[in-house]
Parts: structure tokens; sequence; C-alpha cells
């Protein structure tokens, strides 16, 4: 392999806050926090706002999740009257055809 122009790929905790559930695995992805694991070690900490252990798939719950506020930027931007029929309006016709 060429030096230089790979990531660097290490153990890092991946930490899921709603549920309370962390896991170690190894990736490439950057970040500038860190946690002390089970094991005494510092490691490189991702935030997840999903996880196997909160998703409905896999808990079989139903659970709102609007962290980011997407809802409220789709109502801004399409109403909140959307998913509502609309009544078509006739076309206007010239006389003669």
């Amino acid at each position: 392999m060429k030096d230089g122009i790979h990531p660097e790929y290490r153990e890092v905790i991946f930490q899921d806050a709603s549920a309370g559930f962390s896991f170690k695995t190894r990736s490439t992805i950057r970040t500038k926090e860190t946690i002390v694991w089970e094991d005494g070690k510092t490691y490189p900490l991702v935030k997840l706002d999903i996880s196997s252990a909160s998703h409905p798939f896999f808990t079989g719950k139903m659970k709102y999740v609007d962290s980011t506020g997407q809802i409220e930027r789709f109502r801004k931007k399409f109403g909140s009257g959307y998913g509502k029929a609309k009544t078509a309006e006739p076309k206007e016709t010239k006389e003669g055809q």
C-alpha cells in the first residue's frame, strides 16, 4: 500500500445516548471527542441519534425522534395542510375550440 493515501483504521466507540447503548468497533471516521472505555483505554467517540437499541424496527416500539427539527422545517416549507386533497379548477377555454 502507498503511504499517506489511506485513512487511519482504528477502534472507535459509537454511543446512542437516547438508549444508553455504546459499542466498540473499528472505523475510519474522524471525531474530536473521546471517551474512556471499559478496558480503561481512551477511544474516539461518535454520538448517534439512533441505533439498533433505539430504532423501532429492532425494538418493536414506536418512538418519536425529531432531534434535528426536520418536522418543523418540513411544515415551514410545505405548510401544515400538506397532504390535503386539492380540488382542481376548471381550465378556461377559448370560444370556438
